[in-house]
C-alpha cells in the first residue's frame, strides 16, 4: 500500500497556498514566495492576499540563482526556527541563500519522527546512524538527540558548517562531520567493515563531490543501494532512501530496496507532501523506509 504522508504538528512551519509555480510559506515568523517547479495549478488565494501576507519574495535570475525582495529592510537575513515531537527538540539557523533555498526541506519532518521513534526501539545503548547528502543537517541532529552516535555526510564545506552551527544552537555534541562524496565515504566504511544501525539517504537529482566527483541519481543510486544496505546492523537496524526527482516514483523506490536488500522487513513506501492551509496539497519526493528490531 503506498502511503501519503505530511508533517502534523510543526508549529514553526506552515505551507499556506501554492500555484502557479510558487509557494506561500512560513518559517516562524518570516513568511516567504519562493519558486516551486511541482506547482502547475492555479493559486487558490488571490495575487493580492499572497502580497499582503509575505514578507520576502524570491526572484530568480538564472535557472540557480536570484535575489530576495524585502517587504521591510528590517527582517534579518538569517533566524531560527524549532522543531519538536514526542522523544526530541531541535532548533535550526535558516538564511536567505543565492539559490532560494533557507536551509530546510519541511517535509522531512515526517522522516525526522521516524528516525527518532526507530531509534528509540532499539536495543543497542548507542545505536550509530548515518545520514548521506545530509544537507544543514536535520536528520543528524533528530539522530543525535534521540541517542544515537550520528556520522554527518556532505560533500560542501560550508553546509556541514551550518550543519555544526545546527548542532551548537540546539545544545548538541559530538555529530562526526564528514566533507566527502557520499558513495566514496560508503565504499571506505565498508572496506573498514563498519556497521550501522541506521542509514538516512536523501540524494539530489545531479551533484559534485568535493573533487569534482559526478552524482547523477538514476546512474548511481543502485550501486549506493547495494553498498549502505551492506553497512547495515544485521539485528537492529532502520533505512531511509527519500528522493525528490520528477522521473522518480515510489514503486522505483520500493524495486531499488528489495534487488540491493532482498531480506527488507516492514518496508513503506509512499510520496511526501506538504498540505497547504488553503486546502491544497503539494507533493515534494517520494520515499521508502523500513525498520528491524
Amino acid at each position: 500500500m503506498i502511503q501519503l504522508l505530511a508533517p502534523t504538528h510543526w508549529k514553526d512551519y506552515e505551507l499556506i497556498d501554492c500555484g502557479d509555480f510558487e509557494k506561500l510559506e512560513r518559517f516562524g515568523n518570516v513568511t516567504l514566495i519562493r519558486p516551486e517547479p511541482q506547482a502547475v495549478w492555479k493559486k487558490t488565494y488571490s495575487e493580492q492576499d499572497w502580497k499582503k501576507t509575505a514578507n520576502i519574495t524570491f526572484r530568480g535570475r538564472s535557472a540557480t540563482s536570484g535575489e530576495w525582495i524585502k517587504k521591510n529592510q528590517s527582517i534579518p537575513d538569517r533566524w531560527h526556527v524549532e522543531y519538536k515531537n514526542d522523544e526530541v527538540a531541535i532548533k535550526l539557523r535558516l538564511g536567505l541563500t543565492s539559490f532560494k533555498h533557507v536551509g530546510v526541506f519541511p517535509e522531512q519532518a515526517v522522516n525526522w519522527d521516524f528516525i527518532s521513534s526507530s531509534i528509540k526501539k532499539f536495543k543497542t545503548p548507542q545505536p550509530k546512524v548515518l545520514n548521506l547528502f545530509a544537507y544543514t543537517g536535520a536528520a543528524s541532529l533528530i539522530a543525535n538527540a534521540a541517542g544515537a552516535e550520528t556520522t554527518h555526510v556532505d560533500s560542501i564545506k560550508q553546509v556541514v558548517t551550518w550543519a555544526n552551527e545546527n548542532q551548537e544552537l540546539s545544545g548538541l555534541k559530538d555529530t562526526r562531520w564528514m566533507v566527502e562524496d557520499a558513495l566514496k565515504f560508503v565504499k571506505k566504511e565498508l572496506k573498514r567493515g563498519k556497521k550501522y544501525n541506521g542509514i538516512i539517504l536523501d540524494p539530489p537529482a545531479y551533484g559534485h563531490g568535493p573533487n569534482g566527483e559526478k552524482w547523477k541519481l538514476e546512474d548511481h543510486i543502485q550501486e549506493m543501494m547495494q553498498d549502505v544496505v551492506q553497512l547495515l546492523d544485521e539485528k537492529e537496524h532502520f533505512l531511509i532512501l527519500n528522493t525528490y526527482s520528477l522521473g522518480f516514483s515510489s514503486v522505483i523506490v520500493e524495486n531499488l530496496i528489495r534487488t540491493s536488500f532482498p531480506a527488507v522487513k516492514n518496508l513503506e513506501t509512499g510520496e511526501l507532501f506538504l498540505q497547504a492551509t488553503s486546502g491544497i496539497k503539494l507533493p515534494l519526493g517520494v520515499f521508502g523506509k523500513f525498520c528491524n528490531v
